[in-house]
């Protein structure tokens, strides 16, 4: 299967012109982070990278540096296991390489959408995957979670199926500060009716908003999955402040890997914040065989979910992707100050006009 892009540029491109390909591809080439050798090459093969982004040295503000770290992992357990056992698999993996961002010293970490579970939603079947619903709150992957939290002094965004007190169920992550307190959620905004991904059998549009979460790292939002794909989420997350915006995504090959590369580092551009794509890895199967609406035959799986998670600066600079196909962990570490900078350089917060936005939207939506 084809690994990633960058290593098939470095197997069939000369050097000195690669460094033209790169620089076009993927802006400014970033220092890579001198990581320990422990979490490098360690046991559990899982492949890890760290970049730094530079920035300008100020002289009335010091820098902000943060270490942000993404995950990409595939389930453990085929989706015929009990649903305890399928869990705490994925929990005994994540809890290694959260371990292996400790060791490097990660500060803001989030998971993959639905990250303790397999991507049931698309087999359209309530039962068993209903049951993977819990609290956001006191549910047991927060509670796995605080204590990891305040363990390693790292704030973490955890994408779960969420079941509220009325029993209505979300897609939801949860943010869960460096000291294992949940600080607030948001809910999925778009939900997709694509093909396999119809996924309005378990959920609808969620009601939080567009909330943008103080931590003692900086300001940050969550854009889940879906709405990649909308400029707006986006525009919204970076109004309110987010200085680092995560998108926690499952995504499969075939589907939208074109959009991947762009759609997150565009955001980071046009509002001059950090931005952090994450996309699940591997091919999961079901028991029962579904169909895609689309005229193709019932099939039991979605297809390859590619990884490639990567991370981009507000000035478009971003790094190399992780694998399609292996678990990983990204890790960058940014000056929170190069938000401003590029504010300053560009204009787009001065010479955009939200005004005018506004009043052509508003004629919009009241002509219907």
């Amino acid at each position: 299967m084809f690994q990633n892009l960058e290593t098939c540029l470095e197997k069939y491109i000369p050097q000195e012109e690669l460094n033209h390909v790169q620089r076009i591809l993927y802006g400014k080439k970033l220092e890579e982070l001198q990581l320990p050798k422990s979490c490098l090459n360690n046991e559990d093969n899982i492949e890890v990278k760290g970049f730094r982004f530079e920035s300008l040295t100020e002289e009335f503000r010091e820098k902000r540096i943060v270490r942000v770290g993404v995950i990409q992992n595939q389930i453990v357990l085929p989706t015929t296991a009990p649903l305890a056992e399928q869990r705490n698999a994925i929990y005994k993996k994540i809890s290694k390489i959260i371990s292996l961002a400790a060791e490097a010293n990660v500060n803001v970490l989030c998971l993959q959408e639905a990250w303790p579970m397999p991507f049931v939603f698309c087999t359209r079947e309530k039962f068993p995957w209903c049951e993977f619903a819990e609290s956001a709150e006191t549910g047991p992957t927060t509670l796995f979670l605080k204590d990891i939290c305040k363990q390693y002094n790292m704030v973490i965004v955890s994408p779960i199926l969420e079941r509220d007190e009325q029993e209505v169920i979300w897609n939801t992550a949860v943010v869960i500060d460096n000291f294992g307190k949940v600080i607030g959620k948001h809910r999925k905004n778009h939900i997709p009716r694509v093909g396999d991904f119809n996924e309005s059998t378990y959920y609808m549009e969620g009601n939080t908003g567009h909330p943008v979460f103080e931590t003692a790292f900086g300001r940050i939002a969550i854009n889940i999955c879906y709405g990649r794909h909308h400029p707006l989420n986006w525009l919204m997350f970076g109004l309110n402040g987010a200085e680092i915006v995560f998108n926690p995504s499952a995504t499969i090959d075939g589907l939208s890997e074109t959009l991947w590369g762009i759609e997150a580092r565009t955001a980071a551009v046009a509002n001059s914040y950090f931005s952090c794509a994450i996309n699940r890895v591997g091919t999961e199967t079901f028991p029962s065989e579904f169909t895609s609406g689309d005229g193709k035959p019932a099939h039991k799986s979605f297809g390859h979910f590619y990884g490639s998670s990567y991370i981009t600066a507000p000035d478009g600079s971003r790094t190399p992707g992780l694998s399609r196909t292996r678990d990983g962990l990204l890790i960058s570490e940014i000056d929170l100050n190069l938000c401003r900078q590029v504010k300053d350089h560009w204009g787009f917060q001065m010479t955009r006009r939200l005004d005018l936005y506004a009043e052509s939207l508003s004629d919009i939506v009241n002509s219907k």
